[in-house]
């Protein structure tokens, strides 16, 4: 049997080292400030929550870098997130180089060390929250579709015992206090696109997953919340 490790495709090496190191240092170089210390944050901590994440991923669920690794490859995955998932990954580009655009020109007056720190916890605690639903869910794919060759079922520990969908809602804690860490109002018009883009996402996945996996329908009466408890 062949080892997970050799079916990771260098597409996916490829697209994982702009998603940790490319993407996330892009407002430095664009900002022209060497010194900004929330920039040097923002990237430092993307690059190790990313390996710390993929890692213990593969160490618990040592086929899921495959089935990570096959983006918008497979041929099952639903036609609207071979739509969204580009534009989740344009997203977070224009909230990074805004921010550094805007550092760059000064457009916005910039946020207090208080703001700066309490955005540092609320990303961390966002990232934190979604990476541990990858740890609890081995389906957790970069595409949407049903997983009938890897035994398919409906994940209901961790933080899936919160919200249906705690990855999507720990990407949006934590990209909501991306522009204020960075400090840069202007990065919040992106970041209205990407969080509507992951509304649109979770309600198409949510559809299709109670309409084609078994047990999740029971699972969604259980937990009625699909991001937020008490709100959606």
């Amino acid at each position: 049997m062949e080892k997970p490790k050799a079916l990771v495709t260098a597409r996916y090496v490829i697209g994982s080292l702009i998603l940790a190191i490319g993407v996330p240092y892009l407002p430095l170089p664009i900002s022209q400030h060497w010194d900004w210390w929330e920039g040097w944050t923002f990237a430092i901590l993307c690059t190790l929550g990313f390996v710390a994440s993929r890692w213990l991923a593969t160490r618990r669920h040592p086929d899921i870098l495959i089935e990570r690794g096959r983006i918008l490859q497979q041929e099952d995955a639903k036609w609207w997130d071979k739509i969204l998932t580009p534009i989740w990954f344009i997203c977070f580009v224009l909230i990074v180089v805004v921010a550094g655009v805007d550092k760059l020109s000064g457009w916005s007056p910039g946020f207090s060390l208080p703001v700066s720190i309490i955005s540092l916890i609320i990303f961390l605690a966002g990232y934190i929250f979604g990476s541990s639903a990858m740890l609890e869910n081995k389906f957790f794919s970069g595409m949407n579709r049903i997983q009938t060759e890897r035994g398919h079922h409906v994940v209901s520990t961790g933080p899936y015992s919160v919200v249906r969908h705690p990855g999507y809602a720990g990407s949006i804690v934590s990209y909501i206090a991306i522009p204020f860490l960075l400090g840069s109002w202007w990065a919040c018009v992106p970041l209205l696109l990407f969080i509507g883009a992951v509304i649109l996402r979770t309600s198409l996945e949510d559809n299709m997953l109670q309409n084609e996996l078994e047990g999740y329908r029971q699972y969604a009466q259980r937990v009625r919340y699909r991001l937020f408890p008490g709100i959606w």
